[in-house]
């Protein structure tokens, strides 16, 4: 995909919107952990099952989903920054809601508005990386944003779990609005930095000037009819990447909601160590992408990345579910599994820019990534009933299973959006 953004781009200004994107990122992942580490807690308040709080993410990341689609059309109209800004007002609005939730309904309804201001980020996020930093930075950028996002999820049980065991799950909610907030503060008084170059945010069926119409239009055979809003659809490379993302969605709420508390039951890890896995896990993914940022300067070797990190990540896997682990070991494995992981995000990242056209960013990244968000919500579902049952080990086998299908379905990714490439060279 070709990008506005060139190489002579300064530096300090792709480092401040790369910041400021990583931030907002943050926010999103971290709402995304807003009920998981609180489960122990709400499940007593409430009176409900593992099954019953997996549908509460099930309905955050259905609505997510949905909202997900529809935000990519609106960043394409009106451009990133206003939907940004709405969807961080949502999200610390929702966690106001569940703080003074009565009942499980209330927690569901307001799930409902937490996915709807989840759904903006990542079309926001990746049209304003993909058309205002330079390409020579792009890797680097999408490595500060996978880390940005796994430390958001980092946050959320560091924050949170301490916070309720000081007061209650109800203050570390109101917690949890006042960091969406300031963020949202903050990202409004650099709102500057935040805006499209003038071509790119140009509405798509604005009437072109007469200085636009001559330098864009050298010779009648450029004109073309316009291409129908859904069009990018048809493209084959959009649904494989679709795909990609919902078995990646699917491994990683494993890790998320339930692998924690699984392990805890397999091998009788004390609270303060089980407290510990998830966030190990989203440091060292940072860690990861970091490294793969700088691996991923090789574009020919994406899906063996990704491939090679998954397979590492279903070994630590298996040995959790089924390795006789002392306790004190069962953070280091949570850690190596997130570090092998973490080192896919940016190749991850490349292979679905090559399947994005540069008039349909924000749509395409609105459907593809919307993969994740099924991914999530239909996961925690078998998984939480799976603990209901106490079949523990089931949880890892079904955790290295993804992780596998995702080795395979990398090198099918890479084929897929190789294709037009290809196509186009001959033509």
């Amino acid at each position: 995909m070709p990008t506005l953004a060139i190489a002579s781009t300064p530096l300090r200004r792709d480092v401040t919107l790369i910041g400021l994107v990583g931030l907002a990122h943050s926010v999103s992942h971290f709402s995304q952990l807003m009920l998981a580490p609180l489960f122990p807690w709400l499940k007593t308040e409430f009176g409900v099952g593992y099954a019953e709080l997996g549908f509460l993410l099930t309905v955050f990341f259905v609505t997510s989903c949905a909202m997900q689609a529809a935000s990519g059309f609106l960043v394409d109209r009106y451009g990133p920054r206003p939907v940004l800004f709405g969807g961080l007002a949502l999200l610390g609005l929702a966690a106001l809601g569940y703080a003074s939730s009565t009942s499980y309904a209330m927690l569901a309804g307001f799930s409902v508005l937490a996915g709807v201001g989840n759904g903006v980020f990542h079309p926001v996020d990746y049209t304003l990386l993909n058309q205002r930093v330079a390409k020579s930075r792009l890797g680097h950028a999408y490595s500060v944003h996978g880390i940005t996002g796994s430390l958001g999820w980092a946050l959320a049980p560091a924050l949170l779990v301490p916070v309720t065991l000081a007061s209650s799950w109800r203050t570390a909610m109101v917690c949890a609005a006042v960091l969406c907030f300031a963020v949202l503060a903050l990202l409004w008084w650099r709102r500057g930095e935040l805006g499209l170059p003038a071509a790119a945010a140009a509405a798509p069926n604005a009437a072109p000037t007469a200085a636009t119409s001559a330098a864009a239009t050298p010779a009648p055979a450029a004109a073309a009819p316009a291409e129908h809003p859904l069009a990018f659809l048809s493209n084959r490379a959009v649904w494989v990447c679709f795909a990609f993302f919902f078995f990646y969605a699917g491994a990683l709420s494993v890790v998320q909601s339930f692998a924690p508390q699984s392990a805890a039951k397999l091998h009788d890890v004390p609270a303060h160590l089980v407290a510990m896995c998830l966030t190990v896990y989203m440091v060292c993914a940072a860690t990861g992408m970091a490294l793969g940022g700088f691996l991923v300067s090789d574009p020919s070797r994406c899906e063996r990345i990704v491939a090679v990190a998954f397979g590492v990540a279903a070994v630590f896997a298996l040995t959790l579910g089924f390795a006789p682990v002392p306790a004190w070991a069962v953070p280091v494995l949570f850690g190596l599994m997130g570090l092998a992981t973490g080192v896919s995000g940016p190749s991850r990242d490349l292979l679905v820019k090559r399947a994005t056209p540069a008039h349909a960013s924000g749509r395409v990244y609105g459907v593809v990534y919307g993969g994740l968000d099924i991914g999530q919500a239909l996961v925690p579902l078998l998984i939480g009933a799976l603990m209901d049952a106490g079949a523990l080990r089931s949880v890892w086998v079904a955790l290295a299973v993804l992780q596998g299908v995702l080795v395979f379905s990398a090198f099918r990714v890479r084929r897929t959006t190789s294709t037009p490439a290809r196509a186009g060279a001959a033509a």
